[in-house]
C-alpha cells in the first residue's frame, strides 16, 4: 500500500451537525449530538484512502474506556459490524479527504465521549476532542421519544419558562430562565453525572438518570447543587426568592463545586427542569396547590387550631403547602408492566428519604392516577401529595385540660389547580386530571380504595409531638374512605377581600355566614387572620373575631375582619420570605352538630415593573432596555433590588435602587447585545425588605 495512511486533521463539521441535533444554541465548543441520530465527520489525510488501509473511528466514554465493557467504540467503516448498536459508513471518498457518517446506539450511554482515530498504528487525536452525547426525544427507538414538535420545543428546547406559586384560588407565574443552554451549564451536568457514580450502563436509562439526578440538585446526601433552607434566614447566601433562573446557580456549582446556599422547592424544580433539558430528556415544572406533606403514609394531615381559630404550627409533623413545585419527565418505563410510559414525576426537593437518600421519582402519573401505588419509584409519596384529607381540629381548654374535638374533614382540598406552562404560550396548563381522576367520580373511588389498600390505615387519631393525653371519644377506626362533614343546617362559609390586598393599606377581609335551612338559628363563629410562609409555617398573628350571629331561615350575613396596617408591616420587613395571608373561619350552631371550618390563602398585590424596549432588534446590533417602577403603595420600600437577565441578550445583573418612597419613579436601563436568533426574553424582579414578589418579562424577536 505505500505510505503509511495517516489523519492530518478532522473536521466534526459542528454547524452542520448540530441544526440537525437541534443542538445549535449550546455556548461550547465541542460537538453536541444526541444519540441514534447520524452526524458526519470529515477526515484529511496524508493520501487517498484505499481498501486495504486500517482505519478506526473510536468513541471512548469514562475513566477507562474497554471495548470489552462497551464503553469503548471502535468502528471500521470497511467491516460491517453491529458494535453495540453504533454505525458508520464512508459517505464520499475522494482525494484526500474522506466524509464519514456516524450513528450512535439509541441506547447509548449519554455523556462526553472522547474521540480520536487510529490508522495502522498511528493515532490522531483532533483538538476539542471531546463529543457530548445526549437524550434524543426526536428519535423513535430513544426512550425519551416524544412524538410532537410543538411539545419538543418547549419541554426540550425552550430556554425560559413559568412556575406558578401563590394559593390555590390566586396563583401566579413566577418567570424562569432556565437557560440549559447557557456556557458551562451542560459541562455542570457531566460534571453532576460523574459525580452520581451511576454505572455507565444505567446512564442508557433516562429512569436512572432521572432519578439521580433528582438527589444530586438538593445538597443533603452528596454535596450537591443547592442547599435547602425554610428557616427565614438567609444573611449567608442568597435567598431563595432572589433567584430568577437556575444559570447563575449551575455556573457557581460547576466553578466552587460546592453546595450553592439557597432553594427552596421552586427553586429545585427550576434547576432540575434545567439538568433535565440540558441532558435530553423532557421535563415540565409542575405547581400542586395545597400540597400534603404526609408523613405517616395515612393519607391524612391534622391542622390544630385554638380557640381563637389561628393555626397552630408545632402540633403536627405533617403539612400543608400553599403549593409545592416539582417535575414531569417523559419516558417509557420499560422497567415496569405496560402502561405506565409517559409523564414520570420527579423532585429534587429534600422532604423525605427513599432508599436512604433524598430523592424521589420518578413515578409514573397513570401509577398515581389508577392508585398503583405500589409502583417504583416513591407512587406512595407522590399520591399522598394530591390526595390526601385534611382534618380540623380545635383545642379547647376543659377543666384546665387541653381537649381535641375535631371539627370539619375536607376530602377534597388537597392537590388542587395542578399547573404547568402551556407548550407554546405563557398561559397557565391546568393538568390536575393527569394526576387524579374528577373528584367524586366513580373511578376515583376506585383508585382511592387501591390505593388505601396499600397504604398503612390508622385509627383516626390526632398525632403529633403533644397529642399523648388523648381525649377517648374522638377515637375512630379510620373508615376506608374520609367523607365531608353533613351538615342539618346547610351551614356555609365564605371567605373574602372587599378591598385590593395592597401592603400598607389595612387588610379589609370578610367572613360570610349562610344557613339554608328554616327556623331560627344561632352561630357562634370565629375568625382569625394569619401571616404564613408558603410551607403553611405561621410567621405572625394578626387579628380575629369572635361574635355570636342570629340568622333566620334561609338567609346570610357578612362579618368584617380588619387589619390595620400597622400590625403587619414590621412583620413584612423582618421576614426574608414572601409571605401569604391565612383567615381561618370555624362556625359552630348551637343545639345541633353543626360545626364547619373554612381556610384560604391569599396573596398580597403590587404595583408592576414596566420593561421598556423595542420589538425586535438585530444579531449583535445594539439595544437599550429599560426598567421602570412606580412606588404606588403608601409605604416606603426599603433596600430595594432590582435583578434583570436575558439569555442570549445580556448577564444576569443587580441594580441596588436603595429606599424608595411612595410615589417616586426609578428607571434603570441596560445595553444588550444579542448572541442568538429567534424570540428572547428579559426577566426583571424587584426586592425590597417588605416584598419579595415582584416579577416581570417581555419578549422580543432577534432578527439577522
Amino acid at each position: 500500500p505505500g505510505t503509511d495512511l495517516k489523519v492530518t486533521g478532522v473536521d466534526l463539521l459542528k454547524s452542520e451537525n448540530c441544526r440537525l441535533h437541534h443542538t445549535d444554541a449550546y455556548d461550547i465548543k465541542n460537538l453536541v449530538v444526541r444519540r441514534g441520530q447520524a452526524f458526519k465527520i470529515q477526515l484529511t489525510f496524508t493520501r487517498e484512502l484505499k481498501a486495504d488501509d486500517k482505519l478506526a473511528l473510536r468513541f471512548g466514554i469514562g475513566e477507562k474506556p474497554m471495548k470489552l465493557r462497551g464503553t469503548l467504540m471502535s468502528l471500521n467503516p470497511r467491516r460491517e459490524q453491529d458494535l453495540g448498536g453504533w454505525q458508520i459508513s464512508i459517505v464520499k471518498n475522494s482525494g484526500k479527504e474522506c466524509l464519514l457518517s456516524v450513528t450512535s446506539s439509541p441506547k447509548a450511554p449519554v455523556g462526553k465521549y472522547i474521540l480520536n482515530v487510529k490508522t495502522g498504528t498511528n493515532i490522531y487525536k483532533p483538538e476539542n476532542d471531546a463529543v457530548y452525547l445526549l437524550f434524543n426525544p426526536w428519535c423513535e427507538d430513544d426512550i425519551v421519544f416524544l412524538d410532537d414538535e410543538a411539545k419538543r420545543k418547549e419541554y426540550v428546547l425552550n430556554d425560559t419558562g413559568l412556575i406558578y406559586v401563590g394559593s390555590a384560588y390566586s396563583i401566579y407565574p413566577r418567570p424562569w430562565n432556565f437557560g440549559q443552554f447557557e456556557e458551562f451549564v451542560l459541562d455542570a451536568c457531566m460534571y453532576m453525572l460523574d459525580k452520581s457514580e451511576l454505572r455507565l450502563s444505567r446512564r442508557r436509562d433516562p429512569v436512572f438518570v432521572s432519578r439521580v439526578m433528582s438527589a444530586l440538585v438538593n445538597a443533603n446526601d452528596d454535596n450537591g447543587v443547592l442547599l435547602g433552607n425554610w428557616s427565614g434566614n438567609y444573611t449567608n447566601g442568597t435567598s431563595p426568592m432572589d433567584w430568577i433562573g437556575s444559570v447563575t446557580i449551575l455556573q457557581k456549582y460547576y466553578k466552587t463545586k460546592k453546595p450553592v446556599r439557597y432553594g427552596q422547592c421552586w427553586v429545585f424544580a427550576g434547576v432540575l427542569t434545567t439538568v433535565m433539558r440540558c441532558l435530553g430528556i423532557p421535563s415540565r415544572c409542575v405547581s400542586n396547590f395545597n400540597s400534603a406533606h404526609d408523613t405517616d403514609e395515612n393519607l391524612r394531615v391534622d391542622v390544630y387550631l385554638n380557640e381563637r381559630g389561628e393555626k397552630l404550627n408545632t402540633r403536627s409533623l405533617d403539612s400543608i403547602w400553599n403549593f409545592h413545585v416539582w417535575n414531569d419527565v417523559w419516558m417509557k418505563r420499560t422497567d415496569l408492566p405496560t402502561g405506565f410510559d409517559g409523564w414520570q414525576a420527579i423532585d429534587a426537593t429534600p422532604q423525605e428519604q427513599s432508599q436512604g437518600i433524598f430523592q424521589c421519582g420518578p413515578c409514573p402519573l397513570k401509577a398515581v392516577r389508577d392508585g398503583d401505588v405500589y409502583l417504583p419509584f416513591d407512587s406512595k409519596f407522590v399520591y399522598a401529595e394530591v390526595n390526601a384529607d385534611r382534618v380540623y381540629w380545635i383545642i379547647r381548654k376543659v377543666n384546665g385540660k387541653e381537649k381535641y374535638i375535631r371539627i370539619g374533614t375536607e376530602t377534597q382540598g388537597i392537590g388542587v389547580n395542578i399547573s404547568t406552562k402551556a407548550v407554546g404560550e405563557d398561559k397557565r396548563e391546568d393538568i390536575t386530571l393527569e394526576y387524579k381522576f374528577p373528584e367524586g367520580s366513580e373511578e376515583e373511588r376506585k383508585a382511592m380504595e387501591k390505593a388505601c389498600s396499600f397504604l398503612r390505615p390508622s385509627g383516626l387519631v390526632p398525632r403529633g409531638r403533644f397529642a399523648s393525653a388523648m381525649p377517648i371519644d374522638d377515637m375512630l377506626s379510620r373508615p376506608e374512605v374520609l367523607h365531608e362533614t353533613v351538615s342539618k343546617t346547610g351551614l356555609q362559609l365564605e371567605i373574602s377581600n372587599t378591598e385590593a390586598l395592597y401592603p400598607g393599606n389595612p387588610l379589609e377581609l370578610a367572613i360570610t355566614v349562610k344557613i339554608s335551612a328554616p327556623g331560627s338559628w344561632t352561630i357562634n363563629l370565629t375568625g382569625s387572620c394569619q401571616l404564613q410562609s408558603y410551607t403553611g409555617n405561621v410567621v405572625a398573628n394578626l387579628g380575629y373575631v369572635k361574635e355570636s350571629i342570629i340568622l333566620e331561615g334561609k338567609s346570610e350575613t357578612q362579618i368584617p375582619l380588619r387589619i390595620p396596617a400597622d400590625v403587619y408591616m414590621n412583620t413584612l420587613a423582618l421576614v426574608e420570605d414572601e409571605v401569604l395571608i391565612h383567615v381561618t373561619a370555624i362556625a359552630e350552631v348551637e343545639g345541633t352538630d353543626d360545626k364547619l371550618t373554612k381556610d384560604t390563602t391569599m396573596r398580597f398585590e403590587y404595583p408592576p415593573i414596566v420593561i421598556q424596549m423595542p420589538e425586535t432588534a438585530r444579531l449583535n446590533e445594539e439595544f437599550t432596555c429599560a426598567f421602570i417602577f412606580k412606588n404606588k403603595l403608601n409605604v416606603r420600600l426599603d433596600n430595594c433590588k432590582l435583578m434583570v437577565e436575558g439569555l442570549g441578550l445580556f448577564k444576569m445583573s443587580t441594580f441596588d435602587e436603595g429606599d424608595i418612597e411612595p410615589g417616586r419613579i426609578i428607571k434603570s436601563q441596560i445595553i444588550c447585545t444579542p448572541t442568538r436568533l429567534g424570540e428572547k426574553k428579559i426577566v426583571a424582579k424587584l426586592t425590597a425588605a417588605q416584598i419579595k414578589g415582584i416579577s416581570a418579562e417581555k419578549t422580543i424577536t432577534i432578527t439577522e
